[in-house]
Protein backbone atom coordinates (compact mmCIF):
# COMPACT_ATOMS: atom_id res chain seq x y z
CA UNK A 1 0.00 0.00 0.00
CA UNK A 2 1.82 2.85 -1.24
CA UNK A 3 1.55 6.17 0.66
CA UNK A 4 -0.90 9.05 -0.11
CA UNK A 5 0.90 11.91 0.89
CA UNK A 6 4.75 13.07 1.60
CA UNK A 7 3.78 12.87 5.40
CA UNK A 8 2.70 9.47 4.99
CA UNK A 9 5.66 8.59 3.63
CA UNK A 10 8.00 10.55 5.91
CA UNK A 11 6.16 8.90 8.97
CA UNK A 12 6.42 5.75 7.60
CA UNK A 13 10.27 5.88 7.34
CA UNK A 14 10.64 6.75 10.93
CA UNK A 15 8.71 3.87 12.00
CA UNK A 16 10.63 1.43 9.80
CA UNK A 17 13.65 2.91 11.06
CA UNK A 18 12.73 2.18 14.66
CA UNK A 19 11.40 -1.32 13.91
CA UNK A 20 14.89 -1.98 12.08
CA UNK A 21 16.82 -0.98 15.41
CA UNK A 22 18.35 2.08 13.53
CA UNK A 23 16.84 4.71 15.74
CA UNK A 24 15.32 4.55 19.00
CA UNK A 25 11.62 3.97 19.35
CA UNK A 26 12.01 6.47 22.46
CA UNK A 27 12.05 9.56 19.58
CA UNK A 28 8.93 8.25 17.51
CA UNK A 29 6.16 10.44 18.53
CA UNK A 30 2.31 10.88 17.11
CA UNK A 31 1.73 8.60 13.77
CA UNK A 32 4.94 6.96 13.25
CA UNK A 33 4.88 5.36 16.93
CA UNK A 34 1.15 4.55 16.45
CA UNK A 35 2.40 2.85 12.95
CA UNK A 36 5.74 1.02 14.44
CA UNK A 37 3.32 -0.67 16.94
CA UNK A 38 0.47 -1.27 14.62
CA UNK A 39 2.13 -2.03 10.85
CA UNK A 40 4.15 -4.80 10.00
CA UNK A 41 7.50 -4.19 8.55
CA UNK A 42 6.87 -5.18 5.09
CA UNK A 43 3.76 -2.39 5.00
CA UNK A 44 6.28 -0.09 6.53
CA UNK A 45 8.76 -0.91 3.27
CA UNK A 46 6.59 -0.07 0.70
CA UNK A 47 4.89 2.84 2.46
CA UNK A 48 7.91 4.36 2.80
CA UNK A 49 9.68 3.42 -0.84
CA UNK A 50 6.78 5.27 -2.05
CA UNK A 51 8.35 8.32 -4.28
CA UNK A 52 7.57 11.65 -2.85
CA UNK A 53 7.46 13.81 -6.06
CA UNK A 54 3.48 14.66 -7.05
CA UNK A 55 2.15 13.70 -3.42
CA UNK A 56 1.02 16.48 -1.60
CA UNK A 57 2.37 17.15 1.82
CA UNK A 58 -0.57 16.42 3.82
CA UNK A 59 -4.29 15.02 2.36
CA UNK A 60 -7.81 15.73 3.94
CA UNK A 61 -10.18 18.40 4.19
CA UNK A 62 -9.02 22.72 3.37
CA UNK A 63 -10.18 24.17 6.24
Amino acid sequence: MPAKSAAQQKAAGAALAAKRGDAPKSKLRGASKSMEESTTRKELEEMASTPRKGKPEHTGKAA
